[in-house]
């Protein structure tokens, strides 16, 4: 059982290798920096009768693209059982006036884990998962006619993906998303918000993604020391835009334990468009404990 929730937590962000027992705590803290930003977040789990979840987080990210800061919170709801898990996120943005403009953005993401096989003996375990998302933000959008305009718009995101252990030594994950705009997406060129891309579906990146995505295809390969609660990871992103050049993502990333209740994670995430265009380098580091 703890081996299951242990990839699980490799599958669906914000689910944490640590077995617990109801009643008990989980935090983190984490810090993503670029030569373009830096981010803060900080969150915390509370586990209460046998299945369920519910936590409460909050970002701060410092942007060259805006003057003032960019704050959020989110609100994650789970279940987990032998045969599904279910997780809800409902997210807000709080009003930002960089440009003497408002920006703004709320919404809510959704993920389904299915477990396609659960061969305790052998240690094997498949899942898979099917994601869906939707937001609302207040926002600025420019169009090929040279026309802008400011107000709410919408969007949603798909996503499917399977994820696949093999004997305690690794495991393999592939996935796909597609978007979806429901106010019209033609002619825009260019678009300016606040909200990142990656609180809907996950772009395999570290980077706090502002244009609007067509589709991404991902892979992960990840090796385990689950009596360690270690790991070790690569993986790879392609990703298209309509408003940026399609985009290379290719992340590195190790998780240990430091004490029995902490656990590290740190990772290196390289960017680049079709092109060699654009070149970014992103370093991601987080502290996972129990209390």
């Amino acid at each position: 059982m703890y081996m299951k929730k242990f990839l699980l937590f490799l599958v669906c962000a914000g689910c944490l290798p640590f077995s617990l027992s109801a009643g008990e705590f989980l935090g983190d803290v984490t810090y993503t920096g670029s030569s373009e930003f830096h981010k803060i977040t900080a969150a915390t789990t509370w586990q209460f009768g046998l299945n369920w979840q519910v936590g409460l987080e909050a970002k701060y990210a410092n942007e060259d693209l805006f003057k003032d800061p960019v704050y959020a919170v989110k609100l994650p709801i789970g279940f987990t059982s032998d045969l599904f898990s279910a997780y809800l996120k409902p997210f807000y943005y709080f009003e930002n006036k960089s440009d003497k403009q408002p920006y703004q953005a709320f919404g809510i993401s959704s993920q389904l884990i299915m477990t396609l096989e659960d061969d305790v003996v052998n240690e094997l375990y498949s899942h898979a998962y099917i994601g869906a998302a939707f937001a609302r933000q207040q926002s600025a959008r420019g169009f090929e006619n040279a026309t802008q305009e400011h107000g709410y718009y919408s969007q949603a995101a798909y996503t499917i993906g399977l994820h696949k252990n093999f004997f305690r030594a690794f495991s393999f994950e592939a996935a796909g998303s597609a978007f979806q705009y429901p106010d019209g997406i033609n002619g825009v060129v260019w678009f300016r918000g606040i909200l990142d891309q990656q609180d809907l579906i996950s772009l395999q990146t570290f980077e706090i993604v502002h244009d609007l995505p067509k589709y991404a295809a991902s892979t992960r390969l990840t090796w385990l020391w689950p009596d360690r609660y270690a790991t070790l990871y690569i993986g790879y992103r392609f990703g298209e835009f309509y408003t940026s050049d399609p985009e290379h993502s290719v992340i590195l990333g190790n998780t240990f334990a430091l004490t029995r209740s902490v656990l590290c994670e740190l990772a290196y995430n390289h960017l680049r468009a079709v092109h060699n265009h654009n070149k970014r380098d992103i370093f991601y580091a987080q502290l996972k404990f129990k209390f």
